[in-house]
């Protein structure tokens, strides 16, 4: 004759369910993760492109040093990002202008500013929104994550 254990009836189906619900949450975990890597992929991508368009402007400024020296290459406070900049005038003019326009073409909202001192050490100072790549700390309060904006300063003496 055949006896049943009446009390073990559905804990086979109680197991698999519990097992679904720890699969769910950590492919859940998988694909958070995934998304932040996304994320700080895309903001390395824009801090690469600032170092080597402020590379360039250096450069732009070495090739035409008398000039810069003089405080042609000077921008002292960042234009509002735009591709639209007039390429025309003396080299330094066409340089700044080419210069701006990768600005705003390369990074989301990009400009940038340069300065130089009496030891002629140039800063350059560029600008973008970086609020695609910015990974959100649970330290911060919403009013402090509103400026998604950042400065990468880069420094050469000519």
């Amino acid at each position: 004759m055949k006896t049943l254990n009446l009390h073990q009836k559905g804990t086979t189906l109680i197991e698999v369910l519990v097992a679904m619900i720890v699969l769910a949450i950590g492919i859940l975990g998988i694909a958070a993760m995934q998304t932040t890597s996304v994320k700080a992929n895309q903001s390395a991508y824009y801090r690469s492109q600032a170092t080597l368009l402020a590379a360039d402007i250096t450069d732009r400024m070495r090739a035409n040093r008398v000039v810069a020296l003089a405080g042609s290459y000077d921008i002292t406070t960042a234009p509002t990002s735009s591709t639209a900049n007039e390429v025309d005038g003396d080299q330094a003019a066409i340089d700044k202008a080419q210069w701006l326009n990768q600005l705003a073409t390369s990074l989301p909202e990009g400009t940038g500013s340069i300065t130089h001192d009496n030891n002629n050490v140039f800063t350059v100072t560029i600008v973008w929104n970086d609020g695609r790549g910015r990974i959100r700390s649970t330290e911060v309060t919403d009013s402090e994550d509103a400026d998604n904006t950042v400065n990468f300063t880069y420094r050469a003496r000519l």
